[in-house]
């Protein structure tokens, strides 16, 4: 029987631990990013740039997890002579 608490991080090339901290980091931003969205709708002079900033930083932060690290890592690059 599979773990339900390991399988997913695995499957994505991170440990359990790696996994919980990468995703409740990216929650909390993204929903930081959800509340700046919704004042900036009601209040268009507030935080007129935060939204899209933190999306991209999202995009960022993904292409940098834990586990695509780890699989750039495993990838032998072969040395080119000169």
């Amino acid at each position: 029987m599979t773990n339900p608490f390991t399988s997913h991080p695995n499957a994505v090339n991170e440990t359990y631990w790696e996994h919980l901290g990468f995703a409740f980091g990216f929650g909390v931003k993204m929903g930081v990013g959800a509340v700046a969205a919704v004042v900036h709708a009601i209040f268009p002079f507030l935080f007129t740039n935060t939204a899209g900033r933190i999306s991209d930083e999202l995009v960022e932060m993904r292409k940098q997890s834990p586990g695509r690290r780890k699989a750039a890592a495993s990838v032998a690059v072969p040395i080119q002579p000169h």
